[in-house]
């Protein structure tokens, strides 16, 4: 059965950071791409980034400059480093992987979800 997992979430002030990690198990083959959405209380689901096997990377306008996305080298875990947090970062933060199409931030297109780290900045 496959497990994505994530961890890291927690409470931070304005202007502080945190690193979410994203771990899949139980697969033998590596994902075509790995994301990071969140969603946030009566707002839909946004994407936040997504990398690709080859290594590219895309954001979110929202978060660009700020988030950074990474992934191991062959492997299923992914991390979102957050620096300088604001308040309307504070949501549930889910990790997605296994793509099926070329809109990263449709999270229609995601195949495997884990089920979510929470994320609070307070001002």
């Amino acid at each position: 059965q496959i497990q994505l997992v994530e961890s890291g979430g927690g409470s931070v002030q304005a202007g502080g950071s945190l690193r979410l990690s994203c771990t899949a198990s139980g697969l033998t083959y590596l994902y075509n791409a790995m994301a990071w959405f969140r969603q946030a209380p009566g707002k839909q689901r946004e994407g936040v980034a997504a990398i690709y096997n080859g290594g590219d990377t895309f954001y979110a306008d929202s978060v660009k400059g700020r988030f950074t996305i990474s992934r191991a080298n062959g492997k299923n875990t992914v991390w979102l480093q957050m620096n300088t947090l604001k308040p309307e970062d504070t949501a549930m933060y889910y990790c997605a992987a296994d793509l099926h199409g070329s809109s990263w931030y449709s999270s229609d297109l995601w195949g495997d979800w884990g089920q979510g780290t929470h994320v609070t900045v307070s001002s």
